[in-house]
């Protein structure tokens, strides 16, 4: 699996690409919940269910139909988000399916089962380039984690901290650009 930190940066920069005025801080916040919600099946292990269950690690909650699942509570709940139902409903989607992508570019494990309950199978992406994090502090803490972070550095975190760089100054380019042409239109030219 990659890393909490990694899996909570999607929302985030889904929220900076987006605009406050689209996605708030407290959906955002949410968000991030969401995108480390099923990771919440490795309290299968202590209940001694195997990995390869679809109620293993893995398992049903890393599908898309548990993302769907999650979106539409969320679009349900849109008086506690304060947002446009689809919105939410997308943001949360969006969250909660990087989480199951993420994993299934990792180079460990038995896959995610993104297709359940249709198919059982686990998969992985056509290139498993990001390091597996072990699973629990202990183990994380450990040279092994360090390569671990690294990976995600230089495969995600940088390339989706480029993204939200290009989005924004276009963003702010864009604004400029009307605030020039209106300068214009005011001053009659």
């Amino acid at each position: 699996m990659a890393t909490i930190l990694t899996h909570a940066l999607i929302p985030v920069a889904l929220t900076v690409m987006a605009g406050r005025q689209h996605i708030s801080w407290h959906l955002c916040f949410w968000g991030c919940v969401a995108s480390i919600l099923p990771d919440a099946d490795v309290i299968a292990f202590q209940l001694g269910i195997p990995y390869q269950d679809i109620l293993g690690h893995r398992g049903f909650t890393h599908s898309f139909v548990f993302s769907f699942m999650v979106g539409l509570l969320g679009a349900m709940a849109r008086r506690y988000f304060q947002a446009k139902g689809l919105t939410i409903f997308l943001f949360l989607c969006v969250s909660v399916a990087s989480h199951a992508l993420l994993d299934a570019l990792t180079n460990g494990g038995l896959g995610v089962a993104l297709a359940w309950p249709i198919d059982d199978s686990r998969y992985f992406l056509p290139w498993q380039v990001i390091e597996v994090s072990p699973i629990g502090l202990k183990n994380f803490l450990t040279a092994r984690g360090a390569d671990v972070l690294y990976s995600e550095l230089r495969l995600v975190w940088l390339p989706v901290l480029a993204s939200v760089l290009v989005v924004v100054v276009a963003r702010l380019a864009w604004a400029w650009q009307r605030e020039m042409a209106r300068s214009r239109i005011d001053k009659g030219w």
